[in-house]
């Protein structure tokens, strides 16, 4: 996403990722999403919006303000709002010693937030929100998927996920004047870099992940945004962004938090 900003504004850099992918997951499995009913395209929407459509470009804009590793770290919240809105609006179980895990994970995401605006003043920490609320989306989409559409094959529900929101995207995209762009380097770069972003971070990565869900519970599922902050960090000080003590301290609280609210017994 970073360097697919290099060369695009954030709402055609979530535009094409969603296009990209669409495209993609039509050539292999389109003609599956025939066979589903009405009221599983109801539920599909709704995951389209709140777990693909929104979050593309709430991240694209956090991205361009904040360094991408502490994006990723605020990201590790989904597990979090998976329990706080399955047990709030799908009725799945909510442990009370839970309640600690939750309060101790959203105090590391407060932490992180307010020492990145004090380490980084040059970079706007009020777009750090647009990933908390990316994650609740994500979250939704999470419960949604486990209680309505679990039956469904995961290649067939990514597929019809995408295809609906085809035309709006395209429609967005064109009225950035997109098609009217020079195609500088800068530009074939980007394109290079959402085209890799969309086969394989997300058609790729989306089917594995609606998988997982059907296989197992919305929170265990939820948690492998653990281990995108590791990789994120990894890349993040290749390309130049910096990391700080403090961080990693805010960084360690969540996760702390979170595996206190996956505990079980």
């Amino acid at each position: 996403m970073k360097k697919s900003l290099l060369g695009l504004t954030p709402i055609q850099m979530g535009a094409l990722r969603i296009i990209l992918t669409s495209l993609t997951l039509m050539l292999i499995s389109f003609r599956s999403i025939f066979k589903l009913s009405k009221n599983e395209w109801y539920y599909i929407s709704l995951t389209a919006l709140l777990g693909t459509f929104f979050p593309a470009f709430l991240f694209a804009y956090a991205i361009q303000n904040i360094d991408s590793s502490i994006a990723s770290i605020l990201n590790s919240l989904t597990p979090l709002n998976t329990l706080i809105i399955g047990a709030l609006f799908f009725g799945f179980s909510f442990l009370r010693k839970q309640i600690f895990g939750i309060i101790l994970g959203l105090t590391g995401a407060v932490f992180l937030i307010y020492k990145g605006s004090q380490i980084n003043p040059d970079q706007n920490y009020y777009y750090a929100v647009l990933i908390v609320i990316a994650s609740i989306g994500y979250a939704f989409n999470v419960n949604i998927l486990k209680k309505h559409l679990d039956h469904i094959n995961a290649l067939t529900l990514t597929t019809a996920n995408f295809v609906l929101l085809l035309i709006p995207t395209l429609i967005i995209l064109w009225k950035t004047s997109f098609f009217e762009l020079e195609m500088t380097d800068t530009l074939k770069t980007s394109l290079l870099y959402i085209g890799i972003l969309a086969v394989f971070g997300t058609a790729l990565a989306k089917t594995i992940f609606n998988r997982l869900v059907q296989i197992s519970s919305p929170i265990f599922s939820s948690s492998v945004t653990y281990l995108i902050p590791l990789v994120a960090i990894f890349w993040g000080v290749l390309d130049g962004e910096k990391l700080y003590f403090s961080q990693l301290i805010a960084g360690t609280i969540i996760l702390v938090g979170i595996y206190l609210t996956n505990k079980s017994k």
